[in-house]
């Protein structure tokens, strides 16, 4: 029996052997598409190929590609898990001709490796092909020996293939296997009818039209074929097993399940097994390419994954982090054709791990939400958790609907299911407009062409002042001029470097460049005509030198930032996102801590070090397999190509890097970093400056220590010491303000309780007391409290713009009433637009309003008189 790693190999070996160039998988992270949350199919990274945008670097090429659909009208999530086909995660084989071989070709080939390489029985096959497409149909009798029967028509939804309402499109050709027992038993009619024994294998696209916005197709110039057979569905059939989670792209991981949690895996009790499988495939996959859980965007999608793996967990009786455990048997499975699973994998357990321990606690909290709408809707004398209440309990704390339900259920509760799916639609509604799956993949400019011929060959490394021509231009609705040259100096905004700005000067006319962006591998040069008008090609391309000598020097010093950061820090450090100006750089790393002051110092050291050393910075072309074998480092979800550039400064740091740097580190000057902050959960970031900059901020803060040194005669020897007796004396008056407060108090109390309203025998104390903190309320209740016999005090303040109140229970109000100061926290918590809760005797409440504390104040004789 093939393994999965077997049976990958034999689908690129057998096309890199009829000439086509086996390409990498593109990082799940889409890199140059904006309308895409993730990379969803194999043909995503040549979409401005199949455009007509770029120039493929092969006509014929072979990949398989890591995919991920979890959002988008690719959403199956809720689906995962309860059989054994749906997935967040997969892999797409692909072979793809560009303009090369057509029909013909990709027919042959399909049957060829199914039938011969993998010895498919061809009695269980099926070719479906569109209803118009005859060509397909006379090739398949042609250059297979397909039963004619099995050969069947289908209409635009099963058969003809369009990368959305407009674009490249085409029809396409579908390969099924019939996986039945008895062969007599095979149906037409169930093939494309959603039947599970009917299993689509591979897809054939023949692209060879292109659909304007009117709907009209027109043909292409050049036709092209795409291609996309699911790994799990082949390796399931070449296995003979009837599950993708019974296959070895599935068995490591769920070993290790059944090892953590002691449950056995079985397919009938294993729906939480399989959507753990299948969930730490999909995260370690995307976190390996740069996302990270969050609150909006794919982090919020891999955030509720991650949740829903996480709710599973707890299914099998594990309450306490596990899943950051199952990275070792991912890498297993994937970390030989996706290698960077493999390199950042504590990077991917300290993420996951960090989001279980906070959805944890998330999700205990929502135990304790369900109960207060329980008590709420038993208060009503209601049965029924509105929807909104069962979304909330889903969207917020993570809770699925047969959870709320089977809690509901234990306290005779129902839920409202039909509100929780208008709630549901509501979302998924806003997720649509957030969407953009149907926008144009790049604004198209109306360009006027001066003179023909490659462009964009980029020169500026080596020069900053150039002669080129003017390809073409284009002028925006707000005058905004958009160039294209044939050769620039002109750095394209890339790798969190900006663009250059500058000047491009023609025969009688000047245009100031103020960014440099690439599309569809061309740098365009975006800015404003500040003399004369655009008429000859001829130009003079000119960088802001002292620009673009401030942003070689801030990006070298992000290499040896990254180099420092891990010396100190550790190797689990990466950088995940950075920004290259002029006048400051930021760094984004992996780090699950605040980064310690003496941390930052031992950093800035390091840097500085190397600084002063004045090393000279060597940049080079080298292979990509070879650059990687020595050590060279690659960035976060980056794709690279066979020849990448390699940036090195001794032994000390070497990254692929395709950015501007300087020629020595001596060139950097200085170097200080003014600010560290979280992005998000695992992130820090860095902000720093080099030069100039760095001079002026050592001169800001010299001019600080200057003014206070002449403001209050302050020698700066001496600005330490004299803080520190100013912190004691401070102390000194505080304690001694805390004296007099008491005594103030112990005698407004007796006033206050002597003053108050009586409801039986039980004394009421109401005050509102400005300008107090929960401790001062807290010691305020409790001196009133001790002069109370058979009483009770609430005090309420605000605190920057909340309300907050103590209640405080003498022992003979218990004794008598049985009061409790936690119960009537609560009650007047709700009021105030929060909640409460504490001891018998001292509670505290708070919430979002401050305008109802009259409200409370005026309800709180009423809801005593209830407790009474």
């Amino acid at each position: 029996m093939k393994s999965a790693k077997e049976i990958r190999r034999d689908f690129i070996n057998f096309f890199t052997d009829r000439g086509h160039k086996e390409v990498k998988s593109a990082p799940v992270i889409p890199q140059k598409d904006p309308t895409l949350l993730f990379t969803n199919a194999g043909m995503n990274q040549f979409k401005g190929i199949f455009l007509g945008k770029e120039e493929p670097e092969a006509n014929k090429v072979v990949d398989s590609q890591k995919c991920i659909r979890v959002s988008g009208k690719h959403n199956d999530l809720e689906e995962v898990g309860k059989d054994t086909y749906h997935h967040t995660f997969f892999e797409m084989l692909g072979n793809w001709s560009f303009g090369e071989y057509y029909k013909e070709k990709a027919i042959k080939y399909a049957w060829e490796l199914l039938t011969e390489v993998w010895e498919l029985p061809k009695e269980r096959l099926y070719a479906t092909i569109y209803k118009e497409d005859d060509e397909a149909a006379n090739y398949w009798r042609k250059v297979t020996d397909i039963d004619s029967d099995k050969i069947l028509k289908f209409g635009d939804k099963e058969n003809f293939w369009e990368m959305g309402e407009t674009g490249p499109c085409g029809p396409c050709s579908e390969v099924h296997m019939y996986t039945g027992n008895d062969l007599d038993e095979q149906d037409t009619e169930k093939v494309n009818a959603d039947h599970p024994q009917y299993i689509e294998i591979w897809n054939l696209v023949f692209i060879q039209y292109n659909r304007d916005k009117n709907g009209a197709l027109h043909s292409l110039n050049k036709k092209h074929i795409d291609t996309g057979a699911g790994l799990e569905r082949l390796v399931a059939i070449l296995q003979n097993k009837k599950s993708n989670y019974d296959t070895d792209l599935f068995t490591p991981i769920l070993d290790q399940i059944s090892e953590l949690t002691g449950v056995k895996y079985s397919e009938e009790n294993g729906t939480p097994h399989r959507v753990i499988a299948d969930h730490m495939r999909m995260l370690s996959a995307s976190i390996a390419d740069g996302a990270l859980p969050s609150n909006e965007g794919r982090g919020y999608v891999l955030r509720r994954v991650l949740r829903r793996a996480s709710r599973y967990a707890r299914m099998l009786d594990v309450h306490k982090p596990m899943l950051y455990k199952l990275v070792d048997s991912v890498i297993t499975v994937l970390g030989e054709p996706y290698p960077e699973i493999k390199e950042r994998k504590k990077h991917i357990q300290k993420v996951v791990k960090s989001e279980e321990k906070s959805f944890g606690e998330t999700l205990d909290r929502g135990l304790k939400v369900f109960q207060d709408y329980k008590n709420e809707i038993l208060e009503k004398n209601k049965d029924t958790i509105p929807g909104k209440m069962v979304f909330k309990l889903y969207d917020t704390y993570g809770f699925p609907v047969d959870l709320t339900n089977l809690l509901a259920e234990e306290n005779d509760l129902k839920i409202d299911e039909e509100g929780f799916e208008k709630e549901m639609e509501k979302q998924r509604k806003r997720a649509r407009e957030e969407e953009s799956f149907n926008k144009d993949y790049n604004e198209e400019l109306d360009w006027q062409v001066l003179t023909e011929g490659k462009d964009s060959e980029f020169v500026g490394y080596e020069n900053e002042k150039i002669k080129s021509k003017i390809r073409k231009y284009a002028v925006t609705e707000d005058n905004k001029v958009n160039l294209i040259l044939s050769r620039t100096p002109f750095y394209a905004e890339s790798g969190g470097e900006v663009g250059d700005q500058g000047h491009i000067t023609g025969n009688n006319f000047k245009i100031r460049i103020d960014d440099t962006q690439e599309k569809n591998q061309s740098a365009i040069h975006i800015g404003e005509v500040i003399e004369g008008n655009i008429e000859s090609p001829e130009v003079i391309a000119e960088v802001n030198r002292k620009e673009s000598k401030q942003i070689r020097a801030n990006h070298t010093a992000t290499h040896l930032l990254h180099a420092a950061l891990r010396e100190v820090l550790g190797d689990h450090v990466t950088q995940a996102g950075s920004l290259v100006e002029p006048k400051r750089l930021r760094f984004d790393l992996t780090h699950y801590e605040k980064v310690t002051k003496e941390e930052i110092r031992q950093v800035e050291d390091i840097v500085n070090s190397k600084i002063w050393e004045n090393i000279k910075i060597d940049k080079s072309k080298q292979d990509y397999e070879e650059a990687r074998e020595n050590g060279a480092m690659a960035l976060f979800g980056e794709q690279y190509d066979e020849e990448v550039r390699v940036v090195e400064m001794e032994d000390f740091s070497a990254e692929l890097c395709g950015g501007k740097h300087a020629d020595r580190t001596g060139d950097l000057g200085v170097f200080k970093i003014i600010n560290e902050t979280s992005v998000a959960s695992g992130v820090r970031r860095i902000e720093a400056v080099t030069g100039k900059q760095a001079l002026n901020i050592f001169r800001q803060d010299e001019n600080i220590l200057t003014k206070v040194e002449n403001e209050y005669k302050i020698e700066k020897n001496e600005l330490l010491n004299k803080i520190d007796e100013k912190k004691q004396q401070i102390s000194n008056l505080k304690e001694k303000n805390r004296e007099l407060e008491k005594d103030l108090w112990q005698n407004k109390a007796k006033e206050l309780v002597e003053q108050a309203d009586k409801i039986e025998d039980l004394t009421l104390v109401v005050e509102q007391i400005p300008g107090k903190d929960t401790d001062d309320l807290k010691k305020i209740g409790d001196t009133i409290r001790q002069k109370l016999d058979i009483g009770l005090c609430v005090v309420t303040s605000v605190e920057e713009g909340k309300p907050r109140l103590v209640v405080v229970v003498s022992d003979g109000a218990r004794e008598q009433y049985n009061l409790k100061a936690g119960d009537l926290a609560l009650e007047l918590g709700k009021i105030l637009g929060g909640g409460g809760g504490g001891r018998p005797h001292m509670a505290t409440a708070g919430g979002s309003n401050p305008n109802n504390i009259p409200k409370m104040m005026e309800k709180l004789p009423e809801i005593v008189k209830d407790k009474l």
